[in-house]
């Protein structure tokens, strides 16, 4: 039997640790895994892209433990009451193929892209940083909210979406959890009077194309821009000026991937960023006065998802109570007779099962 994780189980173990404690603890096991960086296996997605959206897969392994997640981007769904992502994902044990679990990630990808953005701006943006601007008030803003109040102490949000109601959305979602009680919300009219003030900009937006969200005149010496929705070729949020300003520093996830997907396919091949890998790991300084301007130009890489997944698989182990099974791979007697142990007259029928 392998484990199974699906949307109301990851509402359970979320809502035991607690959201922001959640991504805070998902954020360490991700930073853990980028510090052995040379130990995984590394490529850039597969991607199927469609006139209407990309379905993509993203496998990685250190050796010892493999994982995959099947993740697609619908940007028009929501008009047919839809999800734009959805996701799930395995973790296999190298050594004998196994799959160890089968889990949801549409919800774990939203918690695991907020806590990289959050990690990464702990490395990149300035101390004290307090007031962020969160451009896109969509499906992820909840999660980067949560994630930067918990692990750099923003206190201010400036909210701005061209959808009225998607940031009403988004206040009223905020407003009604605990851990935010202290967290100021402001509604803003434009982009650019979101970003006035800002120490950090958010921008998490869905449209697929070359969107030019940020300006070089939004931008304040010492601002870190967390530039979250250019996933895919063909979809960025700055404009390329911005990433050519004076002081800039653009690190990336795995820059082969950005290179395709991020805010680096607008510049040329030659145009300088650093991996986030270099940075954790302290091979690499990348803010080196107040007044530089620090850019995380994050597209999601495989290494978040299994540093998810092992999290998952590990918090299922520490519960040691019920938890759901599913019968993925046959249980047979002799290894040998896979026909006389499953269609054959001693077959036992499929079955979902809780355990513990």
């Amino acid at each position: 039997m392998v484990n199974f994780i699906g949307v109301s189980d990851i509402q359970r173990l979320v809502h035991r640790i607690g959201t922001g404690a959640f991504i805070e603890r998902l954020a360490r096991e991700i930073e853990h895994d980028y510090r052995r960086w040379r130990e995984f296996e590394k490529s850039a997605r597969l991607a199927s892209h469609s006139p209407v959206g990309v379905i993509e897969l993203m496998p990685t392994t250190d050796g010892r433990l493999y994982s995959f997640k099947y993740v697609n981007g619908h940007p028009k769904n929501t008009a047919e009451g839809l999800l734009t992502v959805t996701a799930f994902g395995v973790l296999a044990d190298v050594s004998t193929g196994y799959p160890l679990l089968l889990s949801e990630l549409t919800v774990t990808t939203a918690l695991r892209t907020a806590a990289t953005s959050a990690l990464a701006a702990q490395w990149l943006a300035r101390d004290g940083s307090r007031v962020m601007a969160l451009i896109g008030n969509g499906a992820q803003a909840e999660f980067q909210a949560i994630a930067f109040h918990r692990l750099l102490g923003i206190r201010e949000l400036r909210l701005f979406d061209v959808d009225p109601h998607a940031t009403a959305k988004l206040e009223r979602n905020l407003r009604a959890t605990p851990e935010l009680a202290d967290l100021k919300l402001t509604r803003t009219r434009s982009v650019a009077e979101a970003c006035k003030g800002a120490d950090i900009v958010t921008t998490a937006t869905a449209d697929k194309r070359n969107a030019v969200i940020l300006t070089p005149p939004m931008i304040a010496p010492g601002m870190h821009l967390n530039a979250v929705g250019g996933d895919c070729p063909g979809k960025t949020e700055l404009h390329a000026d911005v990433l050519r300003m004076p002081g800039a520093k653009v690190v990336v996830e795995y820059e082969p991937q950005s290179r395709i997907e991020g805010e680096i396919q607008q510049m040329p091949p030659e145009f300088a960023v650093t991996e986030l890998s270099d940075v954790v790991s302290g091979k690499a300084s990348v803010r080196a006065a107040p007044g530089d301007i620090t850019i995380f130009d994050s597209v999601g890489f495989a290494l978040e998802d299994y540093s998810a997944l092992r999290l998952l698989h590990t918090l299922l182990e520490e519960e040691r109570g019920a938890h759901r099974t599913i019968d993925l791979v046959p249980e047979l007697l002799d290894p040998k007779d896979l026909y006389g142990g499953t269609l054959g007259r001693g077959g036992a029928r499929g079955r979902m099962r809780l355990t513990g």
